[in-house]
């Protein structure tokens, strides 16, 4: 919490709590809404922590196909979580555990359990008030220890399976104070044929709310444009709030400018106020604004990087995306990061990576697309184009090389092809007897150790780094001799595992068993990320005056 010496909080006024709610559509923004709102009370001096609610069955997002849910998140202590969280740590600047994701799966599963072990005194185990009981413990223990918890409800209001969990921020609103708790929720505005905004979608939402016993504190209107005057008047009349609780949420650039666009509607004061906390809060002038340098630094010129995979889906990759704005926010340039489909370079399609200045190959599971991403290792090797291979893109690097320079014919991943003659990539070996899929990976965050005058030693500056994994494969033991004295080395270490290897005499080619993109931040960028983007930079051929190419809108993103 902040300390008497800089906002002069008063640790009795207790937490405060923040719920987000969406209606009309999802995938409206609430977790950047929610995300934005907390980066703004952090830059007033205050704790913030947050929560997202799953409303699905699965007990984690870990078996999820990303295009279900997007990315797996991965978390420090190893939860593999929806990508929201993921928001909430770059926005926030925390690191979260699993105890601040919360899924039906792994609330009905504690309250069963319960159950069994008798815990219940033979009581009729309900939805109400066992479930509820334990969603709302759920809350207040994440919320321990800090100021603000911000609680987004995925999904959207009128879902079925999110209503424990409304009717548990019923009952939570009845047993805290008025002035700790805050309802805010988040609307589709869209535009009739005549340019008219309409706000009958938001009155429907809210009716719905309200129904449910919960009553709307600020709503948040989600549109291609500002608010206008008169439609925010509107939502007020018809929704039962102040005008001035009515706040604007256009389309942006870049979701990065999302708390500056909300920040200059005063959400934040307003918030500020309703809690009682804006004598508690920093003085405007002395609030942190590092976020706002950051975000809106002026770029000089783009990059353009090639991202193979599987999915043709940007939320696929959100973590990757996110570290190599955040390695173009340090060293002043934008990059624009274009999929490049495995399986059609599989089919020697090459020319989809020409004229870029980068390629990547991400983490991934199973069989397709694997090939092409071994010739896309392959492209960067032999064109000394900068390469960043994460994970499985880690293994396919160690596959493309023993194939294609150390003549091991037919080497592949043991995960891929059962009976390659050279499984240079293999099962861990306290893999072998696992039969479940859920949570049962190499999970979270392990040290790496690094060798000094490495590429990795540059990169991280240390001769040890702590990222987080996600893997059931690893290069195989019985091949290390093989790569003894070869231009491609190991460079780190965990044990006897392998989990950095880099390519000498290469401008940038560097592997990592780990996925350094779940710890980039806003002015912390991912070492390996802001490696790779200064090495295009380094190149006497990178078109780093260019403009960005008209065609792609992946820099034109809304969330």
């Amino acid at each position: 919490m902040p300390t008497e010496s800089d906002t002069h909080y008063d640790p009795s006024l207790g937490n405060k709590f923040i719920f987000v709610t969406g209606g009309v559509m999802s995938g409206l923004g609430k977790g950047i809404t929610a995300a934005s709102t907390g980066r703004l009370l952090k830059n007033a001096g205050f704790d913030v922590t947050a929560v997202k609610i799953d409303p699905y069955l699965n007990v984690d997002a870990g078996t999820m196909n990303p295009y279900q849910h997007g990315e797996v998140y991965v978390l420090e202590d190893g939860g593999e979580v929806d990508l929201d969280l993921g928001n909430y740590e770059r926005f926030l600047d925390i690191d979260m555990t699993s105890d601040h994701n919360i899924t039906t799966g792994k609330t009905y599963q504690h309250v069963i359990e319960k159950e069994r072990a008798g815990d219940y005194l033979g009581k009729t185990v309900q939805i109400i008030p066992h479930i509820t009981d334990d969603i709302k413990r759920r809350i207040r223990e994440a919320a321990e220890g800090t100021d603000v918890c911000i609680i987004e409800v995925g999904g959207t209001v009128g879902d079925i399976e999110g209503m424990p969990y409304l009717e548990a921020l019923r009952q939570f609103a009845h047993e805290e104070p008025e002035e700790n708790v805050l309802f805010t929720h988040v609307t589709l505005v869209p535009y009739s044929k005549n340019g008219e905004q309409k706000t009958k979608p938001t009155q429907h939402s809210v009716k719905e709310v309200r129904s449910i016993g919960l009553q709307p504190d600020v709503i948040v209107g989600r549109c291609e444009d500002r608010l206008d005057p008169e439609t925010k008047e509107k939502i007020a009349l018809f929704c039962d709030i102040p005008t001035e609780a009515v706040f604007s949420n256009p389309d942006v650039e870049d979701v990065y400018h999302v708390p500056l666009m909300v920040e200059d509607g005063g959400l934040d004061q307003y918030v500020l106020e309703h809690f009682g906390l804006a004598e508690e809060a920093l003085p405007e002038g002395e609030r942190a604004n590092d976020w706002r340098e950051i975000v809106t630094t002026e770029k000089e010129g783009t990059v353009d990087i090639a991202l193979v995979g599987k999915y043709d889906l940007e939320d696929a990759y959100m973590s990757i995306h996110e570290s190599l704005k955040h390695a173009g926010f340090e060293v002043g340039v934008d990059v624009d990061t274009h999929w490049v489909a495995a399986d059609e370079l599989s089919k020697g399609h090459d020319g989809q990576l020409e004229g870029m200045d980068g390629v990547i190959v991400p983490g991934g599971f199973g069989m397709r697309g694997s090939e092409g991403k071994i010739r896309a290792v392959q492209y960067a090797r032999e064109n000394d184009v900068p390469f960043l291979g994460l994970c499985l893109g880690f293994q396919m690097a160690v596959v493309e090389y023993a194939r294609n320079v150390l003549g091991l014919e037919g080497a592949h991943s043991a995960e891929m092809e059962a009976d390659t003659p050279h499984p240079v990539i293999d099962i861990l070996p306290e893999q072998y007897e696992v039969e479940d899929m859920g949570g049962t990976m190499r999970l979270g965050e392990h040290t790496t150790v690094i060798e000094p005058q490495t590429l990795a030693y540059e990169l991280y500056g240390d001769t040890s780094c702590s990222e987080r994994h996600r893997h059931r494969y690893e290069v195989n033991p019985e091949y290390f001799d093989a790569f003894e004295d070869e231009p491609l080395t190991f460079s780190g270490t965990a044990g006897n595992r392998m989990e950095i290897l880099e390519l000498d005499d290469h401008p940038f080619f560097l592997g990592t068993q780990f996925h350094p993109e779940y710890t980039s931040r806003p002015g912390q960028p991912s070492p390996p990320f802001l490696g790779l983007v200064e090495a295009v930079l380094e190149e006497p051929d990178a078109e780093s005056e260019s403009e960005p190419d008209d065609a792609d809108t992946e820099t034109e993103v809304t969330h």
